[in-house]
This record gives structure tokens, sequence and C-alpha cells, in this order.
């Protein structure tokens, strides 16, 4: 009876040991996600197209949701490349792009960020909607973005600056 009670503890002290291990594993990957976020909106505000290219895999694509003036729910695809052009040709007001309510879900390899966002041109707002991101971690365990789309429009909005 003696063992029984042993291995009934060793066994439970090991499985909440590796419960632990695998929260910490996913609390370090979320943190490590987020940072790709972050990194994406301050390259933004900085008009470093080199630094918002670091985050994005080079197959990634762009999709932007909106309605038209007709009222027409339209689905317009974007080019990375076309995105780091606009990002890092000057301008002369900071795109600000502030996020909100950010959720992070992770499986191994793959992680989806849904956010809230308020997007300014300078201090005057421009429009607002959801970021929804899809990242994967490549063979050197870096996180990209590989799927980007949003949402926009122009009520509704929180627009915390």
């Amino acid at each position: 009876m003696t063992y029984f009670k042993f291995s009934t503890v060793f066994i439970l002290l090991f499985l909440s040991f590796m419960q632990v291990n695998s929260q910490n594993s996913f609390k370090s990957d979320s943190i490590k996600v987020h940072k790709v976020i972050i990194t994406l909106f301050d390259g933004m505000r900085k008009g470093d197209s080199c630094k918002v290219h670091t985050v994005f895999h080079d197959k990634a694509r762009m999709y932007t949701s909106f309605r038209s003036k007709n009222e027409v729910q339209l689905l317009e695809e974007g080019k990375l490349d076309d995105f780091l052009k606009a990002v890092g040709t000057p301008h002369a007001n900071v795109w600000d792009e502030k996020i909100s309510n950010t959720i992070i879900q992770i499986d191994g390899s793959l992680a989806q960020v849904w956010t809230y966002y308020s997007f300014f041109i300078g201090d005057k707002f421009s429009h607002c909607g959801v970021d929804a991101f899809q990242l994967i971690k490549d063979k050197n365990m870096k996180w990209q973005i590989i799927n980007l789309i949003d949402t926009r429009r122009v009520e509704d909005c929180i627009t915390n600056k």
C-alpha cells in the first residue's frame, strides 16, 4: 500500500510539473508573439519598413474587409511589398495604430492574435476595426506573421489616443 501511495504522489507531482512547464512555455511563446505585433506597430510609427519586414514571413498574405460607400461588403487583397513601400515612404504624420483587448492563442507552431485597433495619422483619427493575425514559428523558433486580415470602419470606434 505504501508503494501505491508513493507512486500516486510521484505521478501527481510529475503531472503538475509538466503542466507548469507547459504553461511556462505557453506564456513564453505568448510574450514572443505579442512582441512581434508590437514590433510591427513600432516600425509603422517610425516609418521603418525594414523593421516591419522582419516580422513577416516571405509568403505572408494580407487582406482588408470593409464596406464601400454604397454599403457593399468588400474584401481587398494587399501585397506585403506595397505595404512595406507605403510604410517606408516618408510621410508628414506618424502612422499610429493603437491596439486593445488583444487575445493570443497558441498551439505548437501556430499562433493567432485578435486585437481591436484605432488608427491615427498624426493626432487625427482615421479608422478602427480588428486585426486578426496568424503567425507561425519557423525552424529557427522565430515567430512570423503569415496571414493578416483586418476590418476597417469609422463608426462605433473606441479612439483612445
